[in-house]
């Protein structure tokens, strides 16, 4: 690896680009990733939140799972889930889809319909 020295002199490649000018008005185009859908983000929050459940108790779950007992033993990191996810997509989207109890099925239930 070359070693620059102070006086060396950064070509055009090295040097980072400029950020994108802003378009008239002054406003920023609207980055898509962040522009979401609300029941999109909301079903993606779901997702993570019952994921989690399973990563940080694998052993739990497939006990569980074997034993027919999974809403019994998660019964305490579901409803700290369901508060969270109430919490950030508000009470009216979350009473009003079924995406929690979906991903509560399709990934902590491993696609049975138990909740």
């Amino acid at each position: 690896m070359p070693i620059q020295t102070p006086h060396a002199r950064a070509t055009p490649a090295a040097m980072p680009a400029a950020p994108a000018p802003a378009p008239a008005g002054g406003t920023r185009p609207v980055n898509p990733f962040l522009a979401q859908d609300p029941r999109q983000k909301a079903r993606r929050l779901a997702r993570a939140l019952v994921s989690d459940m399973i990563v940080y108790q694998p052993d739990k779950r497939q006990k569980a799972m074997k034993d027919g007992t999974l809403k019994e033993a998660f019964q305490e990191e579901i409803k700290k889930s369901w508060e969270e996810y109430r919490e950030q997509v508000g009470e009216e989207l979350a009473t009003s889809t079924s995406f929690f109890n979906d991903a509560l099925n399709e990934i902590l239930a491993g696609g049975q319909r138990i909740f």
